[in-house]
């Protein structure tokens, strides 16, 4: 369980903190582009819902928990690489559609990018 709290920290700081100036632009395509989206659109929608009350602390954890997952299984580069296009993905929508995004792709999204 500490594990996880780990790695759900680190995705938060994926989705809220800036990249370091130092890291290597990576350009992602296909299943890994899609990856990205996934492990964008679970992490948002947990802070989201978190923040209105819809879902509890515990909730919001397993969700970044499997932000992280998708991220570390089916992402290539490195933590700075991955974080540097989380933003790009951020910054391409905003929160509604984010969430719009959530209800019709998150069933696809666990189908595609397994995490156990």
């Amino acid at each position: 369980m500490r594990a996880l709290f780990r790695r759900v920290v680190l995705v938060a700081a994926l989705v809220g903190v800036g990249v370091p100036a130092f890291a290597e632009a990576k350009r992602y395509e296909g299943a890994e582009a899609a990856a990205l989206r996934c492990a964008h659109i679970v992490a948002l929608t947990a802070v989201a819902l978190s923040d209105a009350g819809g879902i509890g602390e515990a909730e919001k954890e397993v969700m970044l928990g499997i932000s992280f997952l998708i991220l570390d299984g089916h992402v290539s580069g490195s933590w700075a690489q991955k974080k540097a296009a989380l933003e790009i993905v951020r910054d391409r929508r905003d929160v509604a559609e984010t969430l719009e995004d959530f209800e019709r792709y998150a069933e696809q999204c666990l189908r595609d990018f397994p995490i156990n």
